[in-house]
């Protein structure tokens, strides 16, 4: 667990510089970098289930929203037959940005969700 906690930390950093040129920052660099600060406690062997759930929650309903908004996932998939979205972003193609991001959200719910399952079963195994 802590190569892997390791590991996020620094992509999740790196997801968060990455969004400096980006129309929403300050939105963005929080997300991630609450990920990143969680996976680097976790990677010390500290663990706050709690704080994994508040990211969670938080996570899962802006993913929620970006899946079904306009020109979010479901627009990308059903009315641009799922066009690739590792091309760049243009004012004509705005799904890009909302399905890049709901794949960003996507994975810090699942990154916090495996810490999460991991310190319950280690909390339930040191009693």
């Amino acid at each position: 667990m802590k190569a892997f906690n390791i590991f996020f930390a620094v992509i999740f950093v790196i997801f968060a510089g990455l969004q400096y040129n980006d129309p929403d920052p300050y939105v963005w660099m929080p997300i991630y970098l609450y990920a990143a600060v969680l996976c680097a406690m976790a990677a010390r062997n500290r663990f706050y289930r709690k704080l994994y759930l508040l990211g969670i929650g938080i996570y899962l309903l802006y993913a929620i929203y970006l899946f079904f908004t306009k020109d979010g996932v479901v627009d990308w998939v059903s009315q641009h037959q799922a066009e690739n979205i590792a091309q760049s972003m243009k004012a004509t193609k705005p799904w890009i940005e909302d399905t890049r991001e709901f794949f960003g959200l996507f994975i810090c719910i699942v990154v916090l969700g495996v810490n999460y399952f991991y310190a319950k079963a280690k909390m339930s195994r040191a009693r």
